[in-house]
């Protein structure tokens, strides 16, 4: 059983920067399909923020897209999302996902809040 756990999440000032780590357990990320990121603002649907799969695609939402950077770890089973100029509409849970021959794996989430 995958386990996906996130952190790094915490209140930053616009303009501010964040890391977000994701540690796998259960399986490596090499073997996963693809690792990516979600979010969820208060009132709004999950959206796609950032995917890399084992082929080295990588693709953004379009709303980070230029500001923020998916990288992975296979050595630490991690994946991390690099977060710079962040925005107050920046602000959500964020939520790692694993797929894995198929089956979806997900994180409990982290909270980003941007304000001054």
């Amino acid at each position: 059983q995958v386990q996906l756990v996130e952190s790094g999440g915490g209140l930053v000032q616009p303009g501010g920067s964040l890391r977000l780590s994701c540690a796998a357990s259960g399986g490596s990320t090499i073997a996963m399909g693809a690792m990516e990121w979600y979010r969820q603002a208060p009132g709004s649907e999950r959206e796609l923020v950032a995917t890399l799969t084992n082929r080295g695609y990588i693709n953004y939402g379009e709303a980070v897209r230029g500001r923020f950077t998916i990288s992975i770890d296979n050595a630490r089973n991690t994946v991390y999302l690099q977060m710079n100029s962040l925005k107050p509409e920046d602000t959500a849970v964020y939520y790692c996902r694993a797929l894995l021959y198929g089956i979806a794996y997900w994180g409990k989430g982290t909270l980003v809040t941007v304000s001054s």
